[in-house]
C-alpha cells in the first residue's frame, strides 16, 4: 500500500557556477542537495554576454544527470523596476528581459527578484510602476515558461516587499498573473516584523501570507536565519539556528505540511569547501520531524 505522507521539503543552496553554469550541480550534489538557485551571469553586470550553445547543453545535460532537481536563477541585484528613473528602468527592464531569455534557454523555470526600492516617491507609486515595468519585460521577451517569483524582503530603506500585502498588489494588478509566483525568504520576513519562532506567531505569520498572497502562489523558499532582531528591517543573513530566528523558527516551517515538496535554499556564508552548506542543511534534517 503507498503512502499518503507528504513528502519534506527539497532541501539545497545556492551555489557558484565558477568554470561553467553546469558545475553547480556537482557542488550541490557535494553537499547533498535536492534543490539549487544559481545566477546566470554576473549579478553586477548590466550586459552579460548571451549563452554559448555548449553552456546550454552542459547545464541541461548535468541537470538531467541530477534528477531534474528543482532550480532557480536569481535576479541582477542592479534590477529596480519601481525606479522613477527613466534610464535606469530602461536598463533594468533589458537586463531581466535577458534573463528570462537565459532560463528559457537552460530550462530553469523560475527567477527570483526583488520588488526594487521606490526611492523616496511612496509605496504606492513604487509598487504601480514595478508591476508595470514587470509587464513591459514579459512583453519584451516574449518567455512564457518562466515564472518571475517576487522575493520578501526585509523593508531596508525605500526598498518594496516588506509586507505581504505589498506583494499581494504586485500578484493582482500585473497583467501576467500566470507568469507570477512568490519566493519566502525567512531572515527577510522576520526582519520585516513576521514572527517564526513561536507556534502562535508561525500561526499568524503564515495566516496572513495565506489571505494576502495565497500559499499555492508559493513555489520557492530561502532559509536564512538572521544577524538582526524581529522587525530590525536589515538583511543580515545567518547560518540556520545561529541567529535571531534560532532553531524553533525553521522547524516550525520545515514541518508545515502546506509546503510538503517545496524547494528551500539556503543564502549562507560559506568557504569554497562548501563545509557551511553541509553543515547547514544537516541541522535543517534534523529538525524534520517523522510523520
Amino acid at each position: 500500500m503507498m503512502s499518503s505522507r507528504p513528502h519534506p521539503p527539497l532541501l539545497g543552496a545556492h551555489e557558484s557556477v565558477a568554470g561553467g553554469l553546469h558545475l553547480a550541480f556537482a557542488r550541490i550534489e557535494s553537499v547533498g542537495g535536492e534543490a539549487l538557485q544559481i545566477f546566470t551571469r554576473n549579478q553586477r553586470q548590466w550586459n552579460p554576454a548571451e549563452l554559448a550553445a555548449e553552456e546550454i547543453e552542459l547545464f541541461k545535460r548535468a541537470h538531467e544527470k541530477s534528477g531534474g532537481m528543482p532550480v532557480a536563477s536569481h535576479a541582477s541585484y542592479l534590477v529596480n523596476l519601481a525606479t522613477g528613473k527613466k534610464e535606469l528602468l530602461d536598463k533594468s527592464v533589458h537586463n531581466l528581459a535577458q534573463e528570462l531569455t537565459r532560463c528559457a534557454q537552460l530550462g530553469v523555470p523560475y527567477v527570483v527578484l526583488h520588488p526594487g526600492s521606490h526611492g523616496g516617491d511612496g509605496v504606492e507609486l513604487g509598487l504601480k510602476r514595478f508591476t508595470e515595468g514587470l509587464d513591459r519585460t514579459f512583453k519584451q521577451s516574449g518567455v512564457t515558461t518562466v515564472q518571475v517569483l517576487v522575493e520578501t524582503t526585509a523593508g531596508q530603506g525605500t526598498g518594496l516587499g516588506s509586507s505581504f500585502a505589498e506583494l499581494a498588489y504586485i500578484l493582482e494588478h500585473s497583467k501576467f498573473p500566470e507568469l507570477l509566483g512568490v519566493c519566502v525568504d525567512t531572515c527577510h520576513a522576520f526582519s520585516a516584523g513576521y514572527e517564526l519562532r513561536t507556534e502562535a506567531g508561525y500561526k499568524e505569520t503564515i495566516d496572513d501570507l495565506k489571505s494576502t498572497v495565497g500559499l499555492d502562489k508559493i513555489r520557492f523558499f530561502h532559509l536564512n536565519d538572521s544577524k538582526k532582531e524581529l522587525g530590525s528591517r536589515v538583511d543580515r543573513h545567518e547560518h540556520i539556528g545561529k541567529g535571531a530566528i534560532g532553531l524553533s523558527g525553521f522547524k516550525n516551517l520545515l514541518n508545515d505540511s502546506r509546503f510538503a515538496g517545496l524547494p528551500m535554499t539556503l543564502e549562507t556564508p560559506k568557504s569554497d569547501s562548501l563545509a557551511e552548506d553541509r553543515e547547514n542543511l544537516h541541522v535543517l534534517r534534523l529538525l524534520l520531524i517523522e510523520r
